[in-house]
């Protein structure tokens, strides 16, 4: 698997492209955008600093969507980013129909690619990329919990002084304020977290992955994260370029995984060549289960503004 093509070229997409091209990771990244421009400049710029940073993939910057034809791999980070006191929900309308032109056209021109969605609200519009490509599941997943779980990583290192490398954490559910992250099954170097951390500062920390996200818009102002959503997009896609088995969170169209059926939602995934390979159940006690059904009625609720 070889080409890689980035439709969005606003601060997430060119991060991702950033992040593509010095991984080395695959043959040719394509960033297009429909801004006549936009995309070219930022490919220029990237492939410039190629000699100095020692990396030679090949790039492409470009408003014609004909340059993504026989991807293996699609990146949709097109749409409008949530604004102050915008909620997830609110992008609906306007990201839907962006979505539906792009995967309409993507599609067509790369019949065998693998698709990863970036556009909120996430696990919506994975779902209507699901539904619009005809896909199999496993061929259409979105980015949203290596983003969460990057973030709690971060929030128990800024607490307890440890090293993010040994902190490992899971987060599952729908990307907002509705996100389950599981504190049984997160550790600092295998032991678990109540070793490090008092009750109050674990649901503290809990508190702040959830709305981690809306706290970056609120100091931006005027825009959303882009530095952790790129570094969390290309880590799933090498994951599949790569044909890694690395299992990571991602959402897909569950088909009665942990009970629950007809939406894309966030689980444990183990990504390859073919998108998902494999969808882990984890054990989930009452407490757990209660917070991924709310989770999963927010996500229902979102859905339901869909017109397909």
């Amino acid at each position: 698997m070889s080409k890689v093509s980035i439709i969005g070229a606003g601060f997430v997409g060119s991060t991702t492209a950033h992040w593509a091209v010095m991984s080395g990771g695959c043959s040719v990244v394509v960033l297009m955008d429909v801004v006549d421009g936009l995309a070219k400049g930022k490919v220029l710029d990237l492939i410039q600093a190629g000699p100095i940073a020692q990396h030679s993939v090949d790039a492409i910057g470009t408003s014609d969507i004909f340059d993504t034809a026989n991807s293996d791999l699609i990146i949709v980070t097109a749409g409008v980013p949530r604004k102050p006191g915008m909620s997830r929900e609110d992008l609906v309308t306007v990201n839907a129909n962006i979505v539906r032109s792009v995967i309409t056209e993507a599609i067509r021109l790369s019949p065998n690619c693998i698709i990863l969605m970036m556009t909120n609200p996430l696990d919506t519009m994975t779902y209507l990329a699901y539904k619009l490509s005809g896909f199999p599941r496993e061929r259409v997943i979105g980015q949203a919990g290596v983003l969460d779980s990057g973030r709690m990583r971060t929030f128990i290192s800024m607490e307890t002084g440890v090293s993010p490398e040994n902190i490992h954490t899971t987060v599952m559910g729908g990307h907002g304020d509705e996100m389950v992250p599981l504190v049984r099954y997160s550790n600092i170097a295998g032991m678990p977290l109540k070793y490090f951390l008092k009750e109050e500062q674990v649901s503290r920390i809990v508190e702040r992955t959830r709305t981690g996200g809306g706290e970056i818009v609120q100091y931006l102002k005027t825009g959303s994260a882009y530095y952790a959503p790129g570094a969390a997009a290309w880590k799933m896609a090498e994951a599949v370029v790569r044909n890694k088995g690395e299992i990571l969170p991602a959402s897909v169209y569950l088909e009665g995984e942990y009970g629950l059926k007809g939406l894309c939602f966030g689980v444990p995934v183990m990504l390859g060549y073919n998108g998902v390979q494999k969808i882990l159940e984890l054990e989930l006690n009452a407490e757990e289960k209660a917070a991924l059904e709310r989770s999963s009625a927010l996500i229902r609720s979102t859905m339901s503004h869909l017109k397909i």
